[in-house]
């Protein structure tokens, strides 16, 4: 069985000298904000790792100004007029959410999505090829996985009939992500059940209701606190996914995500054209060309599930 492992990334061997003559002249700052789902720490050190490989040395070339809702997104509006007020050059968020409060924030310093769900239906963005605006970057692709994760499943658990959307009502993307789900309800003949999250505190009382209803699976929004859903998952003893990479490294079931490590790569090189000079408008939103299929053998086990042979073949990670 071909089995390929989780691994952490070193820091560059040797960092080229930082684009142009940025010592000649004051370093950009760059403002970073970020829900604080885990993940976010994750996301933190791959993109400033992918910097100093482009040649920014932070503190010489670069400098950052990081703010985190700590897990309270009703402080995202503070936080990114803070960012503003600070007169950053550039602000790059990771998530729907604060995209959208950096957007209200300000229409004039250039904004980079390190990832975001959907950025055309939840109004970042005019269209892909055309963003329009301050605002560009990555696109998650998280809600089409979701449809593609439903029909996962029903591979993974062939008697499943029902299962539920687990999304997180303040975030925008909840909408397309519950969509999505339930059009690979329809495709599969599943029942989809949507319940809406309106605060993390809600999170117990949703996974005891599930553990009454009994559903097959649950599908959990990559905003929503993922590890504390995954330990609710195994506690009530419901598989559960998601379509965000680090879940099942947070005792989640399995995931279909896209490469974190590309995700951020290819937004700290769209970060790097606009410091040299490109315009927002006139950048591309990108999209996700890796996928990676990802299972947890431990949290299978915990659950009492048999996952077949053929089905862990097509795995590019097993944590076991």
């Amino acid at each position: 069985m071909r089995r390929r492992h989780f691994f952490s990334l070193v820091g560059a061997a040797a960092v080229r000298p930082a684009a142009g003559n940025a010592q000649q002249r004051k370093a950009p700052t760059i403002g970073v904000l970020v829900v604080g789902a885990p993940g976010s720490e994750e996301f933190w050190r791959l993109f400033r790792e992918d910097m100093r490989e482009l040649g920014y040395i932070e503190g010489q070339s670069i400098r950052y100004e990081f703010r985190s809702d700590q897990g309270q997104t009703s402080r995202l509006p503070e936080l990114a007029a803070e960012l503003v007020r600070l007169n950053v050059d550039l602000i790059v968020t990771w998530y729907t959410p604060p995209a959208q409060a950096a957007k209200r924030a300000t229409r004039e310093i250039p904004i980079v999505m390190a990832l975001a769900g959907n950025p055309v239906e939840t109004g970042l963005v005019e269209s892909l090829d055309r963003p329009g605006g301050n605002i560009t970057g990555m696109a998650g692709a998280a809600a089409e996985l979701s449809s593609k994760t439903v029909e996962l499943i029903r591979e993974l658990l062939p008697s499943a009939h029902r299962i539920v959307a687990l999304a997180n009502a303040p975030d925008p993307f909840s909408k397309p992500f519950v969509e999505y789900i339930r059009k690979g309800g329809v495709a599969t003949g599943m029942t989809v059940d949507a319940k809406m999250i309106r605060d993390t505190e809600e999170l117990e009382a949703a996974f005891r209701e599930m553990a009454n209803e009994r559903p097959d699976a649950v599908i959990v929004q990559p905003s929503l606190p993922r590890r504390r859903a995954a330990e609710l998952a195994v506690r009530h003893r419901i598989p559960a996914v998601s379509v965000i990479h680090g879940f099942v490294e947070e005792g989640g079931l399995m995931t279909y995500a896209p490469s974190e490590v590309e995700i951020y790569r290819r937004a700290a090189s769209i970060v790097d054209r606009i410091l040299k000079g490109a315009k927002p408008a006139q950048l591309p939103v990108e999209q996700p060309t890796k996928f990676e299929l990802l299972i947890n053998m431990k949290t299978a086990k915990a659950l009492g599930l048999t996952i077949s042979p053929a089905f862990l073949a097509r795995a590019d990670v097993v944590i076991e």
